[in-house]
């Protein structure tokens, strides 16, 4: 999700940072919001794990 967002976010770059630019990348700030929406990722995790959707096991510990 990470690398989605960032690679996003890449195609506003800009080396020129002006108030202009602030209130014209209306579509950045749409990208981010959603993200922003998002559950964080230990929630998410959380809950794969209890819809067994993740799988856990113990590493075998031979004596």
């Amino acid at each position: 999700m990470k690398e989605e967002l960032n690679s996003k976010l890449a195609d506003f770059a800009s080396t020129v940072d002006n108030l202009e630019e602030i209130f014209e990348n209306r579509e950045q700030i749409e990208i981010s919001r959603y993200y922003e929406r998002l559950p964080k990722p230990a929630t998410i995790a959380t809950e794969e794990f209890l819809d067994n959707k993740v799988a856990f096991r113990y590493k075998n510990v031979e004596d």
